[in-house]
């Protein structure tokens, strides 16, 4: 078999190979010999259907699938002398006889894996907060478990701020009516945002059996352009008025909490162990977003664009599955694959440097490791030993954790070699930050 190689870029080659038309000729040649003991064909009987007409039917077919197949081996034999590592799929178009006409020549045009020269970490400063747990933290907490078990009683006065009102309203703008404009029976609660500022703000000293009548302006950056920058009057009739009703903590709050002999104390325990291991989530995805980052700004790389394309497209169908899975038609959320392309680069330029990391620096894991990861993520359960059990007895499952090991080991070795500096954040801001 003939050979060439020809570099087109940093990563991009392009191989030129020739395969002896004689040895297609001949698989050829056997594999419809084979194929004419076995085909069974009308008016003759299996295995003696004449060579003529076996070829006129599948000798296409079979040719094709022969060159296929020589094509791959010729490939894969070549890369493999060459000592190349190609990343994602090539490209492989015919030669148009370049090889002359006793040979079936090809060109495979592919990308090959960068080299990837780890960056010095010590300049990369990574900031990492801090945050202890106390009775402070824990009485925010239970105040936001209150607020989601409100009740609503109905209020004889007018609607203030964090009231529930029942409303009927019609809208309209130079004397029309337009989408969204109208709505009955529609509830909503004061300071919430639900609706326009200008609007929630006219419904506040409004009674139940009241009307009143006010301009809306609408942003000119609102979603729907009919009404963007415009100004539209609201007709409002006060059907409701409910004040909001915190629950008492009590023994009847704690069970509800799931502490089952409605113990306080306990409730308060159980409800700061949880808290710590929300702040340490918080905090561990925090650092090891940072410490990601930190290897991606100080080793720079030459990304092959088959691997980009192939994990923009995963990325397209995970979204995709994600959305029907929610029961949101997908055209109305129309996915464009430059929505994802710097996400996509990022995660294929972390998947080398790691990799080249877990190897050049012999980061592994311990079973010690996988295991305290497993029973720290079945602690959030109400059994978890069985959880534990659960996860074990699937390889699948158990490799996620062994996955997440090794990234945890990989974080603590850039945490290792680059300045951090812990800063001490409040729990409203470490909370008040996307998870």
């Amino acid at each position: 078999m003939q050979t060439n190689l020809e570099t087109l870029s940093q990563l991009e080659r392009r191989l030129t190979m020739a395969v002896p038309a004689k040895d297609i000729d001949r698989e050829v040649d056997v594999r419809l010999r084979k194929l004419s003991q076995s085909v069974r064909m009308h008016g003759f009987r299996p295995g003696k259907v004449p060579m003529k007409i076996v070829l006129q039917q599948y000798g296409p077919q079979v040719r094709s699938e022969v060159i296929g197949d020589a094509v791959q081996k010729a490939f894969e034999e070549a890369i493999r002398e060459q000592n190349l590592r190609v990343a994602g799929y090539p490209r492989i178009e015919s030669g148009e006889g370049d090889g002359g006409a006793d040979q079936l020549s090809f060109k495979a045009t592919f990308e090959v894996y960068p080299e990837v020269k780890l960056g010095d970490l010590a300049s990369a400063k990574i900031e990492r907060s801090v945050l202890a747990v106390g009775d402070a933290e824990v009485d925010k907490t239970i105040e936001i478990l209150r607020k989601q078990r409100v009740r609503f009683d109905e209020a004889k006065r007018a609607a203030e701020t964090g009231d529930r009102v029942t409303i009927d309203f019609t809208g309209t703008i130079e004397g029309a009516e337009f989408p969204g404009s109208k709505g009955n029976d529609v509830a909503l609660v004061l300071g919430e945002g639900h609706m326009l500022p200008d609007f929630e703000s006219n419904l506040k000293g409004l009674a139940a059996g009241q009307t009143s009548t006010f301009p809306v302006s609408f942003p000119a950056d609102y979603g729907a352009e009919d009404v963007a920058g415009k100004t539209a009057s609201f007709e409002v009739a006060m059907k409701k008025v409910e004040a909001p009703k915190l629950p008492e903590i009590d023994a009847e709050f704690a069970k509800s909490l799931g502490v089952a002999d409605g113990d306080t104390a306990k409730m308060r325990e159980e409800v700061k162990a949880n808290v710590e291991r929300e702040v340490h989530k918080r905090v561990n995805n925090e650092i090891k977003q940072k410490a990601m980052q930190a290897l991606v700004d100080t080793t720079p790389l030459e990304l092959p664009k088959s691997l980009v394309d192939i994990e923009v497209q995963n990325m397209v169908r995970g979204a995709r599955a994600d959305l029907e899975s929610r029961g949101i038609k997908m055209e109305k959320v129309p996915l464009n694959p430059e929505m994802f392309e710097a996400q996509a680069k990022r995660r294929v330029a972390l998947g080398l440097i790691v990799g080249e990391m877990v190897k050049s620096c012999g980061i592994a894991t311990t079973a010690e490791q996988v295991r305290a990861l497993v029973e720290e993520h079945a602690q959030s359960y109400d059994h978890p030993g069985e959880v534990v059990k659960w996860i074990y007895s699937e390889p699948q499952r158990l490799s996620e954790f062994q996955s997440l090991a090794l990234e945890s080991n990989v974080v603590k070795w850039v945490l290792d070699h680059a300045k951090v500096e812990d800063k001490t954040v409040s729990f409203d801001e470490l909370m008040g930050r996307a998870a």
